[in-house]
C-alpha cells in the first residue's frame, strides 16, 4: 500500500451516488489525490470500474469492507439517513452541496459527528473556484455601494431529466443559485441577510424555476436573479460596486476583473481543493459545517412571494 505525501496511509473512501457530478468531478479528484484510496461505490444505477458496488449504505456497512470515510454525491432528499448511518458506524462524511434537504437535518448531522468524534464536511464547491479568494481579499476594507448576482442557466442542458431538482427538497433553481450565495457569503465583508424574495413555481412542479432576491450586506443592497430557463449565453456573475472601483466575478467564480482589467488567477481546482480540505479534517477528526447558504435559501422559501409559472417538462 502506497503512502500519501505526508507518509500516512491513504484514507479508504466509498463514494455514494454515481451520477453526473460524481463522474465529472468526484472520481477524477479522488483518483488524483494520494490522501485517498477509492475502495467502493454505493449506487443502484451504476458503479465504478474494478471496484465493488453496493446497493445502499446498509449493504456497504454490513459487508465488512474496510472503509474509513464516505463522500455523498446523492440528491439532497434522503441524504440525512445515509449520512446518519455512516456517522453512527464511525465513518467520516463529506456532503455534496446542498448538504441536505433542510437546515435542521444538517444541524443534526453536525451534532452526531461531534458526538462520534469524526469529521463532517458540508462542501460548497463554488467557494473553491479560482478567483474567489482574490475577490474576497480585494473587497476587504473597501466601502461597498451595491452588489448584483446573476445566475442564469438552462436546466435542460445542465440537469437533463433530473426530476428530483424540481421536487420538494430539490431546491429547484436554488440548486445552482446556492452556489452564488455560497460565493457571496464568502466574499462580502458583512453578513448577507434576506429582505424579500419572489419565487416562480411551474404549475406542475414543487420547486421554483426562477427567483429574485433582495438582500443586504451591512448597509449594502444586494440584488440576485436566478433563472433555470436561460437560453443562449449562460451567466454566473457577481458584480460589486465599491468606492475603489467595480469588481466582476464571472464564470462561477473562475474569472475576476477590476474596472474591466482581468486579474490573473490560477487553475480552477474546485473538487481537488475540497478533497484536500476533507483529508485534513479527517486527519484532525474535525468538522467544517457552514449552513449560511442553505439558511438563505430557507429564508427565501419562508419569506418569498410565490408566483405560478407555466408548466415545465424536460
Amino acid at each position: 500500500m502506497q503512502h500519501d505525501g505526508d507518509g500516512q496511509m491513504p484514507i479508504r473512501l466509498a463514494l455514494v451516488g454515481i451520477g453526473k457530478i460524481a463522474q465529472d468531478q468526484h472520481i477524477p479528484a479522488l483518483q488524483a489525490n494520494k490522501s485517498f484510496e477509492l475502495v467502493a461505490a454505493v449506487s443502484r444505477s451504476g458503479g465504478i470500474e474494478n471496484l465493488p458496488c453496493f446497493a445502499d449504505i446498509g449493504d456497504l456497512l454490513a459487508s465488512g469492507l474496510d472503509v474509513e470515510a464516505v463522500s455523498l454525491a446523492t440528491p439532497p432528499q434522503g441524504r440525512h439517513a445515509i449520512a446518519r448511518a455512516a456517522l453512527e458506524a464511525g465513518l467520516h462524511v463529506m456532503l455534496e452541496k446542498p448538504p441536505a434537504a433542510t437546515v435542521s437535518e444538517v444541524a443534526d448531522l453536525a451534532a452526531r459527528a461531534r458526538d462520534a468524534g469524526v469529521a463532517l464536511f458540508a462542501t460548497w464547491h463554488s467557494r473553491e473556484a479560482a478567483s474567489v479568494d482574490a475577490a474576497r481579499k480585494w473587497l476587504a476594507g473597501k466601502t461597498l455601494r451595491s452588489a448584483r448576482i446573476d445566475w442564469r442557466e438552462d436546466i435542460r442542458v445542465w440537469h437533463p431529466g433530473q426530476e428530483w431538482i424540481l421536487q420538494p427538497g430539490g431546491l429547484g433553481v436554488f440548486d445552482p443559485g446556492i452556489n452564488a450565495l455560497s460565493i457571496a457569503t464568502a466574499i462580502l465583508p458583512e453578513a448577507l441577510l434576506l429582505q424579500s424574495a419572489r419565487l416562480e413555481f411551474p404549475a406542475n412542479r414543487q420547486a421554483p424555476i426562477a427567483a429574485e432576491l433582495s438582500l443586504r450586506s451591512g448597509e449594502t443592497p444586494v440584488e440576485a436573479a436566478f433563472d433555470f430557463l436561460q437560453t443562449g449565453p449562460q451567466s454566473w456573475d457577481i458584480v460589486v460596486e465599491t468606492d475603489a472601483g467595480r469588481l466582476v466575478l464571472s464564470d462561477g467564480g473562475q474569472r475576476l476583473a477590476i474596472d474591466g482589467a482581468e486579474v490573473s488567477a490560477g487553475a480552477n481546482e474546485e473538487y481537488p481543493r475540497l478533497y484536500r480540505r476533507f483529508a485534513s479534517l479527517v486527519r484532525e477528526n474535525a468538522s467544517d459545517v457552514d449552513l449560511t447558504p442553505l439558511q438563505l435559501v430557507a429564508d427565501a422559501f419562508l419569506l418569498g412571494e410565490r408566483i405560478e409559472a407555466s408548466p415545465f417538462s424536460f
